[in-house]
């Protein structure tokens, strides 16, 4: 449970983070509002999953989701750049999130 409670606090972290972009700096309301909402929830479900999970496992795993997806979103849904450069960043991160995993124990 602590690991599906993990995924989803990832994406409720892109979920925060591209509504946060469309918020325009807390300018618009209901943007704003779904962004405090996916911190809650991404946060929430982060602190659940550390009840079993390692503190570094869990932390980074929720970050590289978040990273991964904010990437993914921004190319797909939101017209940005796309070059060599980032996509071999975004596969470095995925190599460490897979890596982390197969370490731990949990």
């Amino acid at each position: 449970m602590a690991w599906i409670s993990l995924f989803a606090a990832g994406l409720c972290e892109v979920v925060w983070a591209v509504f946060m972009k469309q918020s325009h700096g807390f300018t618009r309301l209901w943007p704003s509002v779904i962004t405090v909402i996916g911190m809650i929830a991404s946060v929430g479900l982060l602190s659940f999953s550390m009840k079993t999970l390692p503190l570094g496992t869990a932390y980074m795993i929720w970050t590289g989701i978040g990273a991964v997806g904010a990437f993914l979103v921004g190319i797909t849904l939101l017209g940005e750049e796309i070059n060599a450069m980032r996509v071999v960043a975004a596969i470095l991160i995925v190599s460490g999130l897979v890596t982390m995993k197969l370490s731990s124990s949990s």
